[in-house]
């Protein structure tokens, strides 16, 4: 009987001490420096701990022994309480050990990408840029022109286009109503679309912020007078739906050409916005500036001159050319 127990003890003392060799061994396993040589990036699907391991391992991020995928998986189990793991574009850190990889799986942060719509843009240059935004999903409806508002928005990996459009078109309704409650009211803008195809018009005439407000005084006051706005970028829409530049300058057939946005050929605004105004237009529509200019021209230095009768009118128009002439005499000879 005493040799029964003592082979017993032994047999148990054996497998205590083995128990604690694993044990020592998976402990520094878990601790120890990952094949990482530098900071990776790393989509994390959404599945199970194993499908995630076979990422991190495609990835370079741990080892493909098998040790690896005791140590892991035992230590996801025993740490299960510290919370689930992410599914998300992740970044993990150069050697990362498999104690940092499951601190990253659980609590790193998503890493943000950016998409810009600068002001000005067409509905049909704002659903190019959202369709090739990287990293997001899916399909989306056309946008309605006018209905983005330019702004820089943050999204993560996976992020639907079908809702980064509904923030951008939420983001626009918040700024229109701002810009229509704290308005000066004037009986040639009816509602709120007004106003907007007004700031989108303004958005396309001029990049210079001080010019802004007065362009909206001219366009107010050239409708109060029934005289036809006659906004080149209006006529240029019509003709291409806002595709993009014409390649050419606007000729005198151009102007001519019978639509719905041909400011020379109709009366009042066109029927909608020609492009997604910024927040500094959408201002300069509901607070123009006073005056009684009803032109304006390019001045030649990336501004406008603008004028309340028709000879000073001529008189720029003149200078403009002047300018124009002698620009194009000193500019090399291809």
């Amino acid at each position: 009987m005493r040799r029964v127990l003592a082979a017993l003890g032994l047999v148990f003392l054996l497998l205590v001490v083995s128990g604690l060799g694993i044990s020592f061994v998976a402990l520094r396993h878990y601790d120890a420096p990952g094949p990482l040589t530098d900071q990776r990036t790393v989509v994390i699907p959404h599945g199970g701990t194993l499908q995630v391991l076979a990422t991190l391992q495609q990835a370079g991020v741990l080892d493909d022994g098998s040790l690896t995928r005791r140590v892991f998986t035992g230590a996801t189990a025993l740490t299960r309480v510290d919370g689930a793991f992410h599914a998300a574009e992740l970044v993990f850190p150069a050697h990362a050990s498999i104690r940092q990889v499951l601190l990253v799986l659980r609590h790193g942060k998503p890493v943000v990408h950016r998409l810009t719509i600068p002001e000005g843009l067409s509905a049909i240059q704002v659903a190019t840029l959202l369709e090739r935004a990287p990293y997001m999903e899916g399909s989306f409806p056309f946008p309605a022109e006018g209905s983005v508002m330019p702004l820089t928005y943050d999204y993560e990996w996976g992020m639907p286009r079908a809702q980064m459009l509904a923030r951008m078109q939420h983001e626009m309704d918040h700024a229109l109503d701002q810009a229509w409650e704290g308005r000066e009211v004037d009986p040639a803008i009816v509602d709120r679309h007004a106003l907007l195809i007004l700031a989108s018009m303004i958005e396309r005439e001029t990049a210079v912020a001080d010019e802004r407000p007065v362009i909206a005084r001219v366009f107010l006051n050239r409708l109060h007078d029934g005289m036809r706005l006659q906004s080149d970028p209006t006529v240029v829409y019509g003709l291409n739906q806002g595709a993009g530049p014409l390649g050419h300058a606007l000729s005198h057939a151009d102007l001519l050409q019978p639509s719905a946005y041909n400011t020379y050929v109709i009366t009042g605004l066109p029927p909608g916005p020609i492009c997604s105004p910024g927040m500094a237009s959408l201002y300069a529509a509901a607070h123009p500036a006073q005056g009684d200019q009803l032109y304006f021209v390019a001045n030649g230095h990336g501004g406008h001159d603008f004028a309340s009768t028709l000879s000073d009118h001529n008189r720029h128009v003149s200078v403009f050319r002047a300018t124009k002439h002698a620009q194009q005499a000193v500019q090399p000879k291809k």
